[in-house]
């Protein structure tokens, strides 16, 4: 029994420097090992924060990218919108320049309606002989202002026409004076649009009417009196539009 234990302990002592000597050996590699496996650890997280990165560029990426297709639909309609614009400004240029044609013949044509008017107002029923003149006159006058834009000399025109026009279908009393036996005298004119211009004094004394064919004025006898002051009442919306009775000169 002792011999034995003296062999196990033997053993045992001629063990530990093998044991010792495999540690010496081994050690480097594990640090080695340890030490690549540090650097692979370092290497991934580098791996890893590098992948990070391109994740973020590439999101980055994408939404410059969407980002330019917006820029390119929104300088796509903002191209269509200059080309229409530039469309109108030659469209309003032509058009300018049309009315710069038609504002130099428009003018002459103005001038023309005016005198035209004119001589229709001395050759017609001498009614509102004043008012008639005073609008012609500043007619003429207004085509001499520069300030006055051509179409607002059209329209003024026109509404003189329009209002020439009118006394063709209306009838009206107005207040005058009339030359009667060399006096003047405050009468009252009825006129029945462009059919009768009569005259009657604020007495009804006298009345007379206008003879287109002579152009003169001629008196009427009393018996048309009451039809004349009949007319007047109703011109002056005092009576209600009735028949009446009076003389009409019968043109050719």
């Amino acid at each position: 029994m002792k011999l034995i234990t003296a062999l196990l302990v033997a053993g045992t002592l001629a063990a530990t420097p093998a044991l010792a000597q495999d540690d010496e050996v081994l050690k480097p590699v594990v640090d080695e090992a340890a030490k690549i496996n540090e650097s692979a650890a370092r290497s991934q997280a580098t791996i890893n924060g590098i992948t990070d990165q391109i994740d973020s560029k590439l999101q980055q990426f994408k939404t410059l990218m969407k980002e330019i297709e917006g820029l390119e639909v929104y300088n796509t309609q903002l191209r269509k919108q200059i080309n229409s614009q530039e469309q109108e400004m030659a469209d309003l240029n032509a058009a300018i320049d049309e009315v710069s044609v038609v504002e130099r013949q428009i003018t002459p044509l103005m001038i023309r309606m005016i005198d035209g008017l004119e001589q229709f107002i001395a050759l017609d029923v001498p009614f509102l002989p004043e008012e008639r003149a005073n609008r012609v006159a500043d007619l003429k006058a207004m085509m001499d202002r520069a300030d006055v834009a051509a179409s607002e000399k059209f329209r003024r025109v026109m509404e003189a026409y329009q209002v020439e026009m009118d006394y063709g279908r209306t009838m009206e009393a107005y207040s005058g004076i009339h030359t009667i036996d060399g006096k003047e005298r405050d009468v009252e004119f009825l006129r029945l649009g462009r059919t009768a211009l009569i005259y009657q004094t604020r007495d009804a004394s006298s009345q007379g009417v206008w003879n287109k064919q002579t152009r003169q004025w001629e008196e009427l006898d009393s018996g048309y009196r009451t039809q004349i002051t009949k007319g007047l009442r109703m011109a002056k919306k005092q009576l209600a539009p009735d028949l009446l009775m009076l003389p009409v000169a019968i043109t050719d």
